[in-house]
Formats: C-alpha cells, structure tokens, sequence
C-alpha cells in the first residue's frame, strides 16, 4: 500500500489542476424565491427557505417560500410549508433528519397564510428521490415546538446527534437585540424541556444574534457573540470564558462577521477556529449614528482551542478588505473561500443613517472571492487574484454551500423590507455557480461507498483516477455541508480521514473518524482530492443512524 498524504500543518503545496479553465461563475437558473437560508439535502437538492412576500414561485395559489433546488436541472420546485420560516436556523440529526427551528411571526395571512414560526420546530426526513417526489416537510405546532419564541437564533448538531439552539430574540426588532432570548434548548429536548440560562448571551447583548457555535473534538461548544468567546460544556452546563476577539472586532448580527472552524487533521484533530471580518463600531450607539459607510473590518483572527493555544492568545492578520455579511465555505482540499457581502455598513434594513435607497444598510459589494490557505506562512495565506468577479451583489439575506458535485451554489439577497425591484440593491432571483479550476477537466471519482459508516470504522473502496494525475497528494475529506444563513454555516465540518492507496491505483483504504465527538453523527459527504483535483461528493450516515440522543460511539482519542 502506498501512504496516505492528507494536508498536516507543514503540507503547503496547492495543486493547479491541468489543462483547467480556472476559477469561473456560471449563471443560469432563476430560484423564484429568495433563498435567506440554504441546506445541502441530497446529493441533487438544496432546500431553500425565504420569508412570506409573495414569491413569484407559486404553489396551492399562493406564493411559495421554501423550495427544493434540484441541482441537476437548475430548477426550484416549491414546498409547502405551514409557519413562517424567515431567519431561522437548522441543521441535521444523528439519524438524518434535517431540522430547521424558529422563525417569525405571521407575515402576510390575506395572501399567503403562514402561521407564526418562532416556536415552530419543521423536520424533513431522509428522501431519496433525486427531484424530491415525495419529500415533504413536516409541521405539527401541536407537538413539534420549542420552548421559547426565538427569531435569529443559532444552531448546531451535536456530539450526541441532536440540535442545541442558542438564543435569538423573541419581538421583531429593527436592529439591535432588544428582547433577547437568553437560554440554550435542545430538539430533542433535554432537561424536561425547559431552557438552560445563558449568561453568555446576557453579557454579549446587544449585538448577539445568531450567535456562531462550532463543535469542538471533545463535545464541548465554542461559541462566539458580540466580540466575546466562550467554551461551553454541554454535559455539564458550565461556561468558561475565552479571551475576547482582538481589537474590539464584534462579529454577530447585526455587525456580521463570519467564522469556521479549520478542518481536524489525524491524529490529534487539534482544534482551531478562523473568525473574520464584522466591525470595530461601538454597540452602544444607536443604529440611527452608523452609516451604511462604516468601513467594515478586514481582520481575521486565529485562536488554537488547546490550553496551550489558548494561553498564547489569538493571532491577527488582515484580509486584503474589509468584509461585512461574508460567508466562509470550507472546500475539500483545506481551503477556506471568504465569499458574498459588502464592505462597508452593517446586516439587518433601514435602521442606519443613510441606508442605501432607504433599505440597505450596507453599501459597496465585495464581487470578488477570496481564497485562504489556512497553512501557508502568515502573510502568503489570502489569495485575492485567481478567483474572478462577479457582477451580481449578494448582500443581507444571501447564500451560498458548496454542493456535492464540489462547486458553489450562491444564490439570494434581499436588503429590503419586502420584494422590491426598484431600488439599487434590488430583490435578487438569479442563482449562479462558482466553479472550481477541476470542475473543467478530468476528476477522480469514489465508487460504491458505504451508504452508512460506524466510527472508527475501516473501509475500502473502489477508485478512478485519471491517468495524468501522478497520486502524490491525496486528501479524503469526510465534510458536513452546513446550513447557510445570516452569513453563517451553521455545523459547518471537515475531517481528514487517514487512508491508503492501493499500488494500482484501483481502490483507496479509509477510517473513519473516531468517534461521535470528532464528527457528530449524522449526514456527511466524503470527497477525494488528488493533486489538487477533486472528486464528486459521496453522500454516507455516520454512526449508527439511531435517534439522538446516542451514546458514544468509536473510541476515545489518544492524549
């Protein structure tokens, strides 16, 4: 067997794919809704969710506000949904079942009667028809619901495969937090149901909202809200405190900066999260003393999540500009894109001094993506030349996911009270793709993978590989697509997985990851890397499909 030579810290070749038209977006497709949050479902359809404003894609005579995007067709098919689902969060389950929590209140009940969505908690289970025949949504607000009203919360699966929620507001506000949601709940619930104070969300308050949660190889939580960080140990309710994010740098609604957590390498999976952009402004001015011409922030700060890096502190670099409402996309090999929003002002609508148009409070798209090596020397790691513009600006109320072909899907942008194609940033219905250089040659593929993995679990599995790759860097990334929203990715992950090639080049030898802790057990997809050219996603369950909340599963990791 040959070894495997997935990314480690010290690896900093990045592979230009061969014969490639390089970085490139492609616009094609209309949504017919506007998309404010985005989940990977299947390996052909993205489910979408917008806000009750009368969509022109219509469905039982009204307009539509959730679709399926078939990724092969490049067309939406409009769902039916009960409660009103804008700017809520989710995720999925140990056992598959995508979860999408929260909401607001009932919109526009003569046109398109919607219920309120705050409490509602809507469940899609594992569908496999490719254009989502079938597949419906499920609403039941006499038995499916959350503890408390909660609009803009954040969310997260956990290690023992359900979804914690994390604050939010419970009124409609213009701006800031003003009638916080100051607890954490679970679906399926713990404690008897009842919420878990937060005095986390208390001390961060006003600029609070979807707060960005990541989980760490060990289970615990590190959540980020306002400039402040914590740890958070679900098992035992306590909060330790972090040191706060440099510079005063706030990062969460409404001063949307964006975060991830860098992908875990074997053995050690030592953690280490990557939070960019948002704004230096002070959050005890009110929104009527900021200006849609605010610069935003262009740094980006680093903080290894061991006691050993915690102790050293944060490390600050700086993005060639400044970034508001930016989103972060983990790509198979390593990389991190830094994609979509403005640079200057702030997230939410018509709450600043001099919003664009009346509405916008942020101004001046950033059209160009920006690539980040998270290994390369401080100083080479921002690439702002190889990836082109685009010409659509995706602004408040936009996503993006990569999706399991291993391209880009952007769609969305809404910075308005309602549709309205008048103004400068107007309601935005086209989708695009952004197309990595491999998408354009020859790519390596995984055959007949394992539709359900255990953790810990070894495995092999038939490859192609194209004859002008020579095999000298393989990467096999086991990731979790997120879910888009309020430039956010919520669960965001990507593992390495040890593996080895077989001396034909035929097959690959994978483990799996270790345990619940190092991937919390659920929905993933697995991509092949070599050289730099990446394959298709194959979509897997891992563990052991039961319902959450499960035991641990695999083994502990060596100390």
């Amino acid at each position: 067997m040959l070894p495997f030579l997935y990314l480690l810290a010290t690896s900093l070749v990045v592979f230009a794919a061969p014969s490639s038209v390089g970085w490139h977006f492609i616009q094609n497709a209309t949504t017919g809704i506007v998309p404010l949050e985005a989940i990977v479902v299947s390996p052909t359809l993205i489910l979408l969710f917008d806000r009750v404003e009368n969509d022109p894609l219509q469905i039982n005579g009204a307009g539509a506000w959730g679709a399926f995007w078939n990724l092969e067709t490049n067309k939406p098919t409009p769902i039916s949904l009960i409660s009103n689902s804008f700017c809520a969060s989710g995720g999925f389950l140990s056992n598959g079942t995508m979860v999408s929590v929260a909401g607001n209140d009932v919109e526009s009940p003569e046109t398109e009667p919607d219920m309120d969505g705050r409490m509602m908690i809507r469940l899609l289970e594992p569908c496999d028809d490719p254009n989502g025949v079938g597949c419906r949504i499920i609403e039941d607000p006499n038995k499916l619901r959350l503890a408390e009203t909660r609009w803009y919360p954040g969310s997260l699966r956990i290690f023992d495969g359900s979804l914690m929620v994390i604050g939010g507001m419970h009124e409609t506000s213009l701006f800031y937090n003003t009638d916080p949601v100051n607890s954490y709940e679970f679906f399926p619930p713990k404690d008897d149901g009842k919420p878990r104070p937060a005095p986390f969300l208390e001390r961060t308050l006003r600029v609070n909202l979807f707060p960005r949660a990541l989980a760490l190889p060990d289970g615990k939580v590190f959540m980020i809200a306002n400039n402040q960080t914590i740890i958070y140990d679900v098992e035992t309710n306590v909060e330790t405190r972090l040191p706060d994010i440099p510079n005063g740098v706030r990062v969460t609604n409404p001063f949307d900066g964006t975060a991830t957590l860098l992908p875990l390498c074997p053995p050690l999976y030592v953690p280490e999260v990557l939070v960019c952009g948002g704004s230096n402004s002070s959050d005890s001015l009110p929104s009527e003393q900021l200006s849609s011409q605010d610069p935003a922030s262009d740094q980006c700060s680093r903080l290894v999540l061991t006691p050993e890096g915690i102790k050293r502190g944060w490390t600050v670099e700086h993005m060639p500009i400044g970034r508001m409402m930016s989103e972060m996309v983990l790509m198979p090999d390593g990389r991190v894109l830094i994609i979509s929003g403005g640079a200057t002002g702030y997230a939410a609508v018509g709450s600043v001094a001099d919003a664009i148009s009346g509405n916008s409070n942020a101004d001046h798209p950033v059209f160009r993506p920006l690539l980040y090596t998270p290994n390369a020397p401080i100083g080479q790691r921002f690439d702002d030349k190889s990836i082109p513009e685009t010409d659509i600006p995706r602004l408040y109320h936009s996503v993006v996911t990569l999706t399991p072909h291993g391209n880009i899907f952007i769609a969305g942008s809404n910075p308005n009270a309602n549709l309205n194609f008048t103004v400068h940033f107007r309601s935005e219905f086209r989708a695009e793709y952004l197309n990595p250089p491999y998408m354009t040659v020859a790519r390596p593929s995984l055959r007949n993978v394992p539709k359900s993995i255990p953790f810990n679990h070894t495995f092999t599995v038939p490859i192609d590989i194209p004859t002008n790759l020579k095999g000298r860097d393989i990467q096999v990334a086991l990731m979790d697509l997120g879910f888009s929203s309020h430039a956010f990715h919520a669960s965001s992950r990507l593992v390495f997985m040890q593996a080895d090639l077989a001396h034909n080049r035929k097959s690959i030898t994978i483990v799996g990851p270790p345990n619940n802790r190092v991937y919390p057990p659920g929905p993933g997809f697995i991509f092949l890397t070599i050289d730099g050219v990446t394959s298709e996603g194959a979509h897997v369950l891992i563990g052991n499909g039961a319902s959450p909340p499960v035991e641990d599963q695999g083994v502990p990791l060596s100390i």
